[in-house]
Parts: structure tokens; C-alpha cells; sequence
């Protein structure tokens, strides 16, 4: 009998593309065909992963998930007996903290496919290099010249990588506070500063919205300093211009490290009547030789350190993987228990809304405190 696979991805080349191109090796290997279907990424992210589960035998999700849709019983675990070399090999082959991010209450929920966080998007037409210190993006910014995705959730994103850069990261287990004052004080005035420095529209662009603005021709904006790096952006022929990609501009004395996690895993549904030839599609296209291979050829943005390192990767994004890899090293994994998704909501709208009001740190912090608080009695 024939076996046909559904999945879920997100509606974007770079995490389509590779499914589909992957999904049309492993048929010819084994005979299992997959149909890869795929949503809008405000969709993606929001949308009732039961729903999703119960649609499809594969999905693509984000490592904060985790904690919420595995109480709801929605995922099978990955880490089925016998198969302890290949995971071995998952883990060692991890960017950063991708693999466990998606490791929750001692079972593993997901593989990583795509590693990502917030980096430096720059000009290399433009610009020399990227930038190094944050009071350089303050200076560039002050010509007109940067931009900053603040679309609700990377408004909290860019304050999560504040504290993480200056040395204190949010709390990532609670359930008592997400920061200190004093540190979250200095994380909103640095948002608050350069919100004010950017274009208002920043406030509803996403990453992607701003890649694209800064490709345009003639475009004025050469620096997006926080943002979750598209490698398409980094390839030839992509877009009128090329966008190069580096590590975060520091602003705190410890290097680029903190940034908020992102990036996205391979999951199987709890509810497939095809689990056991889901899980081995996962295991396959998570592997080092696929995501080097043909995961990455086919314009995916790996989750394996075998694609990060490997020469030909590299020369094909012109270094996107090598020149971040600090970052991503150094990257912070957000909270991921049940209600942590509404609390990221919550959090990032409280954001925009005091950059839109001009308010003080005090009472923003003090929200985003009780909010995180709050997100541990509120499940779901």
C-alpha cells in the first residue's frame, strides 16, 4: 500500500522550498510521498497547533511551542528507541542550542531544521562593514539609514536580546519574574532610543517586510542591526540588491551573545496514523548530509552544524552561515512553557504601546513582570 504523508510549513521559499525538494528525494528512496502544504507566517504562528495536528501528519513549529502543544498531547516524541546514534549525532550536530530548544519535560519533541536569530542585516554595496557597537547603529540611525522590525512579537524579541547582550537574560523557567528592574530599565531605553530614531512604520514591519524594503532600488536604509536573518537575502539573484549578514552590533562587554532564539524543528503529530514513516522522514531530512545536501540547495536555511561549516554552503550565501555563527552560538532560548505564547503576545503589545506613548521603563517593566508571572496560572 502506498503511503502519503501530509505536512505543514510556513509560506516563505526558505522554509517551503527545501520540504518540497527533500520530500521528492524521499519518495524516490522509499516510495513514501509527502505533501507539503503551507501558511502565512502571522498564520503560522498563531494558528491552533492542535487543529494543525490533527490535519497533518508532519509539522513545522517553533521551539516556544513546545511546552503548550506537548500538554495538549498534540506531538508523538522523537526519541523512539534504537535510534540513540542518530540522535546522538542531532545533538552533536546542533547550532547553538537548536536541538535541546526543543527538548521538553525529559522527552524530545521536534528536530531542528532552520537555525536562526536575531543578527546584523547590512548593505555590502553600501557599507564597508557591518556595524560593531550599538553606538554605532545610534549613529547611523541618526542619518536615516537603519531600520528595525517592532511588528509584534520582535519588539520583545529586540528587548530579550538587550538584556540577554547586556549581560542579564529574562528568565526563561519563572515563575517569578522575567528581569530585573535595573536591567530591564536599560534594555527599554535602549529600544526606546532607537524606536525613536527609525521610521514609525517599523512598528509593523517584520523581518522580512524590512529585508525587502532594504533591497529596493535606491533604497536609503543600509543596516537593520536586530533581525532574524533570511539566507535568500544573501544569495545572487534573489533581489535586485544582496544583503549581507554579520553578528549582533554589542552593546553590553561580553561579545554577541543573547540574542533571542528562533529558527524552526520538525515535529510529528500525535494523531498520524502514519507515525512510524513520519518519524523516519524526520530523522532523514534533519540529518548532517541532507541539511548540507539538498536542504540547503534547495534554499532552506539549515539547522545542522554539517551546513553551517561546510565550504559550499558558505560560498553560495557568500559566508551568511560563518559570519553569524557567533550569534547563533551565543543565543538565547525564550521560555517555552504552557502560556508562555499568550505571555509573548501580551508582552509585545504592551511594548509597541509604550514606544508608541513615550512611556518610562518603570511601569513597562513592572507589566512585563506581572505578565510573565501571570503566564504560569494561565495555560493555554
Amino acid at each position: 500500500m502506498t503511503i502519503t504523508l501530509k505536512g505543514m510549513t510556513w509560506s516563505h521559499p526558505r522554509g517551503f522550498d527545501p520540504m518540497v525538494a527533500c520530500a521528492e528525494i524521499w519518495r524516490e528512496r522509499t516510495g513514501v510521498s509527502i505533501v507539503w502544504e503551507k501558511r502565512s507566517l502571522q498564520d503560522f504562528e498563531s494558528f491552533p497547533v492542535e487543529e494543525l495536528a490533527r490535519a497533518y501528519d508532519m509539522i513545522v513549529i517553533d521551539h516556544p511551542h513546545v511546552g503548550q502543544i506537548t500538554d495538549e498531547g498534540c506531538l508523538a516524541p522523537l526519541d523512539v528507541a534504537g535510534r540513540e546514534a542518530e540522535r546522538d549525532a542531532l545533538a552533536a550536530g546542533s547550532v547553538g542550542q537548536s536541538y535541546p530548544s526543543y527538548a521538553w519535560a525529559g522527552r524530545q519533541w521536534a528536530f531542528p531544521i532552520d537555525a536562526a536569530t536575531q543578527v546584523q542585516a547590512w548593505r555590502p554595496d553600501a557599507m564597508a562593514e557591518p556595524l560593531g557597537r550599538w553606538s554605532d547603529v545610534v549613529a547611523l540611525a541618526r542619518q536615516g539609514k537603519v531600520l528595525l522590525p517592532l511588528r509584534p512579537p520582535h519588539s520583545l524579541m529586540c528587548f530579550y536580546t538587550f538584556t540577554g547582550n547586556l549581560g542579564r537574560a529574562c528568565s526563561a523557567t519563572g515563575p517569578g519574574d522575567l528581569i530585573d528592574i535595573e536591567t530591564g530599565s536599560q534594555a527599554w531605553e535602549l529600544l526606546r532610543e532607537i524606536d525613536a530614531l527609525v521610521d514609525p512604520s517599523c512598528r509593523g514591519m517584520d523581518p522580512i517586510a524590512v529585508s525587502e524594503r532594504m533591497v529596493e532600488q535606491n533604497s536609503p536604509f543600509l543596516c537593520s542591526p536586530l533581525i532574524y536573518g533570511y539566507v535568500s537575502y544573501a544569495t545572487d539573484g534573489f533581489r535586485p540588491k544582496r544583503l549581507a549578514f554579520a553578528d549582533i552590533p554589542v552593546a553590553g562587554a561580553h561579545g554577541p551573545v543573547g540574542s533571542a532564539l528562533g529558527g524552526t524543528g520538525i515535529a510529528v503529530s500525535a494523531f498520524s496514523r502514519e507515525k512510524q514513516a513520519a518519524i523516519d522522514f524526520a530523522y532523514w531530512v534533519a540529518s548532517g548530509d541532507v541539511q548540507r545536501g539538498p536542504y540547503a540547495a534547495a534554499g532552506g536555511q539549515p539547522g545542522h552544524a554539517a551546513a553551517w561549516d561546510d565550504d559550499a554552503v558558505n560560498r553560495a550565501t557568500h559566508d551568511f552561515y560563518r559570519a553569524t555563527r557567533r550569534t547563533l552560538e551565543g543565543a538565547w532560548v525564550r521560555p517555552r512553557h504552557d502560556g508562555y505564547m499568550g505571555f509573548q503576545q501580551a508582552a509585545s503589545d504592551r511594548i509597541n504601546e509604550g514606544l508608541a506613548a513615550g512611556h518610562a521603563a518603570r511601569p513597562v517593566v513592572d507589566d512585563l513582570n506581572r505578565l510573565f508571572r501571570e503566564s504560569f496560572a494561565s495555560p493555554g
